[in-house]
């Protein structure tokens, strides 16, 4: 990751980057954040791999929507508190805009076969793009070789899909695990171990 210049240039990059994938991008925060990774840490390489998901990680156990909860973190991260305010607004604006003028055509458009044809292939574009995260985040914790980690990736699937435990219960108990695993890693290292 290189040093980045707070210019002009890059808060202009900073708020066209949010912006563009927030107005091309259908399906909510779980299709937005792959992207996002995309943009932020394979082209512009401004954030780590492991940052990235661990935003993500914060992004979805705070309240609101995932993909506003991870443009503050990054805008933050990048260039403090009015990084994150442009971050946002570049997220916030364009279903802003959307949602309005869809407000005043929803009823001349709504039952139009065109529209309903589109709004089905969108629906498949973002089963695609969750099946690519979903690879994403499992490649990430396969690379990590952390067997902690791949339990916890397994139970919480589990315990969703199988056993109906609502999520929250899900991301708490994997907030706990989280939370113990690095206690004990860092009593390992202060008592001169090696941590896994």
């Amino acid at each position: 990751m290189f040093r980045i210049k707070k210019t002009k240039a890059f808060y202009r990059e900073l708020f066209f980057s949010t912006f563009s994938l927030s107005a091309f991008t259908f399906g909510g925060g779980y299709v937005i954040i792959p992207l996002m990774r995309k943009k932020f840490v394979e082209k512009l390489k401004w954030i780590e791999e492991e940052e990235m998901l661990d935003y993500v990680a914060i992004a979805q156990s705070s309240p609101g929507p995932i993909a506003v909860n991870t443009s503050i973190l990054v805008g933050f991260r990048l260039a403090g508190i009015l990084g994150a305010v442009i971050a946002v607004l570049g997220t916030v604006l364009p279903p802003l805009i959307v949602l309005s003028v869809i407000t005043y055509l929803y009823a001349a458009f709504i039952n139009h076969p065109v529209v309903a044809a589109t709004m089905y292939g969108m629906r498949l574009g973002v089963a695609a793009v969750l099946i690519d995260a979903v690879i994403s985040l499992v490649k990430a914790i396969a690379k990590e070789k952390s067997l902690l980690s791949l339990l916890v990736l397994i139970a919480a699937f589990v315990c969703v899909h199988v056993f109906d435990i609502h999520v929250l219960i899900v991301l708490a108990g994997a907030a706990v695990i989280g939370l113990v695993s690095t206690f004990i890693k860092a009593r390992t290292l202060n008592n001169g171990g090696e941590a896994e």
